[in-house]
């Protein structure tokens, strides 16, 4: 038997060019800056996304505006071009209705020497109903004042009868498309006689004045 020596343990075997940490592996506990290391990465991390959110929302709002400004002007585009082909349509229209007023005339004086009958009068009457489909309207009165901008006048006159320039004979009717005058009415005017008007203002006060005398003397 073998003698422990006294002050002395057995120590375990340990492997040739091990040293003694090898042997006993300890657990390692990470610095506090270690520690604190991602946290900043993180907070660095944050501070990027949020600068590039607001960089995209800034883009959104930029490209958003140029949007509604081209929506906008596209829109004022396409008003402007149904103007321009309304308008181009209607001086089409009133081209071809002031080409036809001749024809018209001729018919208005067939009808008024009873000439317009048989199938003169379908034709005639089927052109009218188109003309006025298209929106042909004739004006012209007797008996309504003179109006300078719808009326021309080509003959002049007095008459007793009448307080103001009036249309006393429609030489040839006006017409008009929407709001448009085609041809003004050519018409024959009557203006108040000279001096009525100054005999019926007179008139009164030569009554007052028998009045306050107390009527004409009686012989």
């Amino acid at each position: 038997m073998t003698e422990e020596t006294p002050g002395f343990e057995e120590q375990p075997d340990v492997p040739s060019g091990a040293t003694s940490d090898d042997a006993e592996p300890q657990t390692a506990t990470p610095s506090a800056e270690g520690a604190a290391a991602p946290d900043g990465d993180a907070a660095a991390q944050l501070v990027g996304l949020t600068a590039q959110l607001d960089q995209a929302r800034t883009a959104l709002t930029e490209r958003t505006a140029d949007l509604q400004r081209l929506q906008a002007e596209f829109q004022n585009y396409r008003r402007r071009i149904e103007r321009d082909r309304i308008a181009v349509r209607e001086i089409a229209v009133a081209n071809l209705l002031t080409e036809l007023l001749p024809v018209l005339d001729d018919i208005g004086r067939a009808r008024d020497h009873g000439e317009l009958v048989g199938g003169f009068k379908s034709v005639a009457e089927s052109l009218e109903t188109v003309a006025a489909k298209m929106g042909l309207q004739q004006f012209g009165k007797e008996g309504e004042p003179f109006d300078p901008t719808i009326h021309e006048a080509l003959m002049h006159s007095y008459a007793p009868d009448v307080t103001e320039t009036t249309c006393v004979a429609i030489l040839q009717p006006g017409y008009r498309f929407g709001e448009r005058t085609i041809r003004p009415a050519r018409v024959a005017v009557a203006e108040p006689q000279p001096g009525a008007q100054t005999v019926k203002a007179e008139e009164p006060a030569e009554a007052a004045d028998d009045k306050e005398s107390g009527g004409p003397d009686e012989g």
